[in-house]
């Protein structure tokens, strides 16, 4: 599982935030997608990395602005994460 972070400029309210997520889910079968506009980034959790020039090709239309991207491996974290290995 990979952890994708997008610093994303231009996101003002909790419908921004909406409005990025949905137009990820539309492009990519993700696991999991949030934003938060007051930290101006969005967070992807996907089975394998995402291509920097997708992202672009899918955010840029918006209306919002794609800073960076990161990637990183991504390990569920809980109570239960520890037995199963």
């Amino acid at each position: 599982m990979q952890k994708i972070t997008l610093k994303i400029e231009g996101m003002m309210c909790g419908m921004c935030e909406s409005h990025i997520n949905d137009a990820i889910r539309r492009a990519f079968p993700v696991k999991r997608v949030t934003s938060s506009h007051s930290k101006g980034e969005t967070v992807i959790l996907n089975g394998e990395p995402i291509p920097e020039a997708e992202l672009h090709r899918v955010i840029d239309p918006t209306g919002y602005r794609l800073l960076s991207v990161s990637c990183e491996p991504y390990e569920k974290k809980g109570l239960f994460s520890r037995i199963s290995r």
